[in-house]
């Protein structure tokens, strides 16, 4: 049985309890080290490094912890309030950024050749691109949790 198959069986308090623990911090923790750690490299190989790797990761840090603010402040509770139905809207709007995530996944994808550093790289540069291949798989995970998991059920109730 797979780990979706597992989460369609747990409450919606185990569920976000575990989107929060699992994800959440996760998130928080990696973007924390990746930042200053794209920002040496980028320094130290400004002539090789991909220039616009390092913007992308600060709108996708701005962007993702805004989102989950959202969903920690507003979403998260109406769905254990029983809003139903009734979050449709916030909901939505959540889908949306979720499909901008995957959006910025994929241009982090390009830009880093596949989370693949040249063959020449730094350890740094090397640690750097495996964190942001862990990021976007720990990413894509969370998404498709909300997604096809909690957001799907609170939708139908």
């Amino acid at each position: 049985m797979n780990d979706l198959a597992l989460w369609q069986q747990a409450n919606d308090s185990a569920l976000i309890e575990h989107i929060l623990s699992r994800y959440h911090q996760t998130h928080r923790m990696q973007l924390g080290g990746i930042l200053p750690l794209a920002e040496k490299v980028a320094q130290v190989h400004a002539g090789s490094f991909p220039a616009e790797l390092l913007p992308l990761l600060h709108t996708m840090q701005d962007e993702l912890l805004n989102h989950m603010q959202k969903e920690e402040r507003v979403l998260f509770p109406m769905i254990l309030n029983g809003a139903g139905s009734g979050a449709a809207m916030p909901i939505r709007v959540m889908m949306h950024e979720h499909d901008e995530h995957e959006h910025a996944l994929r241009q982090l994808h390009s830009l880093s050749n596949g989370f693949t550093p040249p063959p020449d790289a730094c350890p740094s540069w090397q640690r750097l691109y495996a964190e942001l291949a862990r990021l976007a798989a720990d990413l894509r995970e969370h998404i498709e949790l909300e997604n096809r998991i909690l957001f799907a059920r609170t939708l139908a109730s």
